[in-house]
């Protein structure tokens, strides 16, 4: 049940950690700008909002963010403040408070990175979390992609430098989350895994 959010914490581990050293970092359907929204939920759109104003309340408590795995990538647009100051874990990884050189030294170690999102994805909301996009702050509507974000203005974890020197790739599958064709294992990782 927690598998996907392992492809987060293992960039967090590269840059945490850097020995011993990672070649290929391959995230497929990792949420890397945290999540915002009941996946799947069975209500209506006024339950559903409804649902989510309740994690707003709860997912930023000492307690829930120590015990709850899940509520470590919870990114809340609407107030961005409480996110960045109570979020464990996604808020530190992409550097939202401090900015940790080590951080990028480290993450900017690995090869090559891949982004892989799930165009039809129903299960991280928004899917565009996969390639880093996110809701711009204040709304949950409007997004906005990686390289409109700070983390990649700022160059915080070392992105967009790695993307001009051709590191960084970003890949689609249209399907619905961790719905992998065959193929796409065949074609586009294993030929990465053994680069």
């Amino acid at each position: 049940k927690q598998w996907y959010q392992r492809r987060v914490r293992v960039r967090g581990l590269a840059q945490k950690c850097p020995q011993p050293p990672m070649k290929q970092l391959i995230s497929v359907g990792g949420q890397h700008q945290g999540v915002y929204g009941f996946p799947h939920c069975p209500g209506s759109w006024f339950v559903c909002k409804e649902v989510d104003k309740l994690l707003n309340m709860g997912a930023y408590t000492d307690y829930v963010q120590s015990h709850l795995v899940q509520a470590q990538y919870w990114h809340d647009p609407l107030n961005e403040d409480k996110y960045k100051k109570h979020s464990k874990f996604i808020a530190d990884v992409n550097q939202e408070v401090t900015v940790n050189a080590q951080y990028k030294q480290n993450l900017m170690r690995v090869s090559n990175i891949t982004f892989v999102m799930f165009n039809k994805d129903t299960m991280v909301v928004p899917k565009e979390s996969e390639w880093f996009g996110f809701y711009k702050p204040g709304q949950d509507k409007e997004l906005m992609t990686l390289q409109e974000s700070d983390i990649w203005k700022q160059d915080k974890l070392g992105l967009k430098e790695m993307d001009s020197q051709g590191r960084l790739s970003f890949l689609k599958i249209e399907a619905d989350h961790l719905r992998v064709p065959e193929a796409f294992w065949t074609d586009e990782i294993i030929p990465r895994l053994k680069a």
